[in-house]
């Protein structure tokens, strides 16, 4: 568990965020985008996170480089044209069947997607499908509700890594989120990432952002940045609602551009994509990766059996 000193950071860190700083809370809740929060008055100040700045890591991630982050601020016209490797190809449903799941595997391997994210139990079938492939497995961890408890949820995260899973999705603890409980929020948070990062996997927190407000949304963002999660993510597809611009420049904002931000839920198009790149996200999750893709490419896009909610 954390310490009290570990809490009341935290808690300093989240009420900073939303009441000591009224210029930056008008900013996180606006409707709009805007510059990055490290910029003033728009005008860029070298925080070197934007990707119009950072050629060079903009060349090393579409090269395969997997340790770096991007973000991009709303405006700058800057999202990379191969979409392919910001895509987690992503098959949730629970009827996929294994033939399912292996043409999702094959399909990453064709266009380069950067995952194929799956529920825990094709993990293994997947590590074995992508053998020799540049994308990796990702799986989702307490999914979809969140309400596993957190040493399940670590439990869970270890074993899908000990299969070969390179990244991990978790739902975060959303009854605790908005009943106030930061300090649960955080465990939940810490334990999985503790996991995630003995096993070298990356984590990625899912917010669930149609159930909560602004404010609980920066809660979780802080929360996640500070359990040293590597991503926070908009949504499991399950839910009411999914990935909306205002939420990805919102989180990003939240995070200090810090962490990744991945856009999932609803991301339909290669405009979808382009749209929530251009808002801060350095991910996208999506059922439809092929047909983004290939809209990307000014292809017709063809139609695929792997399309869900997700």
């Amino acid at each position: 568990m954390a310490s009290p000193g570990d809490y009341e950071s935290l808690v300093q860190t989240i009420t900073q965020v939303l009441t000591q700083n009224p210029s930056l809370l008008t900013s996180l809740l606006g409707a709009g985008g805007g510059a990055p929060a490290n910029c003033v008055g728009g005008l860029c100040v070298g925080c070197g996170h934007c990707v119009s700045k950072r050629t060079d890591v903009v060349r090393g991630f579409l090269n395969g480089s997997r340790d770096v982050r991007l973000t991009a601020s709303p405006g700058i016209e800057s999202v990379p044209e191969d979409l392919a490797k910001l895509i987690d190809h992503t098959l949730l449903k629970p009827e996929a069947t294994y033939s399912d799941i292996d043409k999702l595997c094959d399909e990453a391997k064709k266009y380069g997607f950067a995952s194929v994210c799956v529920n825990p139990m094709h993990v293994r079938r997947c590590v074995e499908r992508l053998r020799g492939a540049s994308s990796v497995v990702c799986t989702v961890i307490g999914f979809p509700l969140g309400s596993t408890p957190s040493e399940i949820k670590a439990l869970e995260a270890r074993r899908a890594i000990r299969e070969g899973a390179r990244e991990v999705d978790m739902v975060l603890a959303i009854g605790a989120l908005k009943s106030g409980d930061h300090r649960y929020v955080y465990d939940d948070i810490r334990l999985v990432a503790e996991a995630a990062h003995e096993g070298r996997a990356l984590l990625k927190v899912i917010l669930e952002t149609a159930l909560l407000t602004d404010e609980e949304k920066v809660a979780a963002c802080v929360a996640a940045k500070r359990a040293r999660a590597d991503f926070v993510k908009t949504s499991t597809g399950f839910s009411k609602g999914g990935a909306t611009a205002h939420d990805v420049s919102l989180m990003a904002k939240a995070v200090d551009h810090a962490l990744g931000v991945k856009a999932s839920g609803g991301v339909g198009s290669a405009a979808d994509a382009r749209k929530m790149i251009e808002a801060g996200a350095t991910r996208i999750g999506a059922s439809v990766g092929v047909k983004i893709v290939q809209e990307a490419k000014g292809q017709a896009p063809t139609t695929s059996s792997n399309a869900s909610a997700y």
